[in-house]
């Protein structure tokens, strides 16, 4: 624990909102606002503890905060399920600890409706299905299960454009002037834009993670046209399964290993060769 707690970083964007609180003298809410955010990026970094993942750092943001990983999606997929659940799991039990303290001479009524406020605040708003929020990553993560990696990336990502355009609309035209939330909102389109211009590193990542590990995973018979490239190939590859290529040719269907079209994949003079070549 003693080690997670000095990975924790606090984002520019909450020391902003913290320094509007405090201007309006709300004391008593920031700190409760910071222990929330705190237990609930706990939660997640816990729990990828536990599983053994390589964390490289906590950041407490307004919404809940990101705990960055050194893993790239080649985790088990149940494994990302529990850690990034355990994060709003978190807001359950603080919850019910101060409905239990409410009315006694440390935590009375008033304090108690406070953070009960920002915890359901907090709660809802992670479970958002928009990228990095936890309801995005869930998103993600079960679909990635039935899905390639790619794909499953993609259309998370158009589904986070999405939802992130009604939710604007909607707290421009309920809220149009409340500060947090208009920070919070360009906050999230810029992570958007970030992570659309490095999808394509991203999912390098994923496939130079995946060479290294060669984890011995279920295989799966991915059936592909002859004329699929090597670079065109690897866009089918699932994040839970050891990829069987079939490719159809005119003396039958062939099978090429996965390991050996990330090979390819990765070495330049063969990543646009036709698949069918490398049987």
């Amino acid at each position: 624990m003693i080690n997670l707690l000095r990975l924790i970083k606090i984002h520019p964007l909450l020391w902003v909102i913290l320094g509007i609180g405090g201007m309006a003298g709300l004391f008593k809410e920031i700190l409760m606002l910071l222990f929330i955010i705190m237990v609930h990026e706990l939660g997640h970094a816990c729990t990828a503890n536990y599983y053994g993942w390589r964390i490289r750092k906590i950041e407490l943001m307004p919404f809940g905060g990101v705990a960055e990983m050194e893993e790239y999606g080649n985790r088990p997929v149940k494994e990302e399920f529990f850690v990034t659940l355990n994060g709003p799991l978190q807001h359950l039990w603080m919850i019910c600890a101060s409905m239990y303290l409410s009315g006694t001479p440390i935590w009375s009524e008033a304090d108690h409706q406070i953070f009960l406020f920002h915890n359901i605040s907090i709660l809802l708003f992670n479970l958002l299905p928009i990228l990095p929020l936890d309801g995005g990553k869930l998103l993600f993560t079960l679909q990635s299960y039935f899905l390639p990696f790619q794909k499953s990336y993609y259309l998370t990502t158009i589904l986070s454009l999405i939802m992130l355009t009604i939710m604007t609309i909607i707290a421009f035209i309920i809220l149009p002037f409340h500060l947090n939330l208009v920070v919070i909102v360009c906050f999230l389109w810029l992570h958007q834009y970030l992570e659309w211009r490095q999808r394509h590193y991203h999912f390098l990542r994923f496939l130079l993670e995946r060479q290294r590990q060669q984890l011995n995973k279920e295989k799966k018979k991915i059936p592909v046209p002859p004329d699929i490239t090597v670079s065109q190939a690897v866009k089918e590859i699932y994040r839970e399964k050891k990829g069987i290529f079939l490719v159809g040719t005119e003396k039958g269907e062939k099978y090429v290993n996965e390991t050996l079209v990330l090979q390819a994949f990765f070495d330049r003079q063969h990543k646009t060769l036709p698949l069918a070549l490398l049987i």
